[in-house]
């Protein structure tokens, strides 16, 4: 029927057969066989032909205006179906957390670049609760750290590492002057990853530093040390977002150091998520993140 409405409008739009075929792309007698099969099934006439093309019949002017809005609709349907099939419209849900505070923004920045008809969407979520997400299909993918389990596609990023945020100098003997310290924390609510890696650097180093503030937010964290309410440990990319005054020394030790990258459902991902993957990967070969 479509196909048939689309014909209809043609040869009213170029007043005659002839002209309509060639904008079709299809022969004249092609042409007069879909609007005699449309004739049939509507009951009446739809054109008159005569020595200067073909006219509308009054049945046919009545009907022309809805089957304009009929086409146009059936375009944009297409239209729309197609750019959703490529993956260049729908809608992209995405975690991040502590370690990709500032991965997650700049690839999505650069993914709405060549996708600006995808709407995007930004939780803050710990590794493990952004993978049980994708694992569900509430998330498409997820900046977390990695490993995140076999089931899961993964590929890294970069690598991060703890660090100590003070604004008083920190001795070479970092190892051993933490162990003395007490600390502003981050609740292991809100940052199970950190506060996983802060506990296996001190168990494996045979240190205990003590607790002198908790909060359950990362720029609260760096906000108390930076107001002189002591020392942090912290991941060094938090360094981005602290306020001036904060000196951060790195923790090069291996139980200090993880890997972030990106995740996704290897069944449930579609061309949308494949376009985002590719773009996050392909920034961070231009431009490692």
């Amino acid at each position: 029927m479509h196909a048939r409405l689309r014909a209809f409008v043609a040869i009213a739009d170029h007043h005659g057969f002839g002209p309509a075929a060639r904008s079709l792309s299809i022969t004249q007698p092609a042409l007069t066989k879909q609007i005699q099969a449309l004739e049939r099934d509507l009951g009446a006439t739809l054109f008159t032909r005569g020595r200067h093309g073909a006219s509308l019949t009054e049945f046919g002017e009545t009907l022309l205006p809805q089957a304009r809005d009929v086409v146009a609709a059936v375009d944009e349907f297409t239209h729309r179906a197609h750019h959703l099939a490529r993956g260049e419209q729908g809608r992209l849900t995405l975690g991040f957390g502590l370690s990709t505070i500032d991965i997650a923004p700049r690839a999505v920045a650069t993914f709405r670049q060549s996708y600006p008809d995808v709407e995007v969407g930004l939780e803050d979520l710990p590794s493990a609760v952004q993978a049980d997400r994708i694992r569900t299909g509430q998330l498409h993918a997820g900046f977390v750290r990695l490993p995140v389990g076999d089931d899961l596609h993964q590929r890294a990023l970069r690598r991060d590492h703890l660090a100590v945020a003070s604004t008083t100098p920190v001795p070479r003997e970092v190892i051993r002057w933490l162990g003395r310290q007490r600390l502003v924390r981050l609740a292991r609510i809100k940052g199970p990853g950190l506060t996983a890696q802060i506990d296996r650097l001190c168990a494996a180093r045979q240190i205990q530093p003590g607790t002198l503030h908790e909060t359950h937010d990362l720029q609260t964290v760096l906000a108390l040390v930076a107001a002189g309410g002591g020392p942090a440990l912290v991941p060094a990319t938090a360094a981005r977002i602290a306020p001036p005054g904060i000196t951060f020394t790195a923790l090069h030790d291996p139980e200090a150091t993880w890997e972030v990258g990106i995740a996704w459902h290897p069944v449930q991902h579609t061309a949308l998520v494949d376009n985002f993957v590719e773009s996050v990967l392909t920034l961070g070969a231009d431009d490692p993140i």
